[in-house]
């Protein structure tokens, strides 16, 4: 999995373009970005399939401030960004969330 950081100088915005595997997305048929951005929505930030198997979306993020996420499988199988800027308890207090800090 891997995460991309553009900062635009034209605008204060970050493009973040979250990118899953096709080794991670194996057998997926939908993936979805859920996290603080979306208000934690499971249907609301779909990921794009591509033709190499992997699952890519790209955010317009307001810079300065922390997010917490994690990716959605097929609408029932939960996974962590490999590369996250670091990683907090969630509310639930049985796994950890993703955090990007742009």
């Amino acid at each position: 999995m891997s995460i991309k950081k553009q900062y635009l100088r034209s605008r204060p915005i970050c493009k973040v373009t979250f990118r899953m595997p096709k080794t991670v997305a194996e057998g997926a048929h939908a993936v979805h970005l859920v996290g603080e951005f979306n208000n934690w929505s499971t249907i609301g930030t779909p990921m794009k399939s591509l033709k190499s198997g992997e699952f890519k979306t790209t955010l317009e993020l307001t810079p300065g401030k922390e997010y917490q996420f994690r990716y959605l499988i097929n609408q029932e199988k939960w996974e962590n960004e490999w590369e996250a800027d670091k990683y907090v308890r969630n509310d639930f207090g049985n796994c950890d969330n993703s955090v990007i800090v742009v």
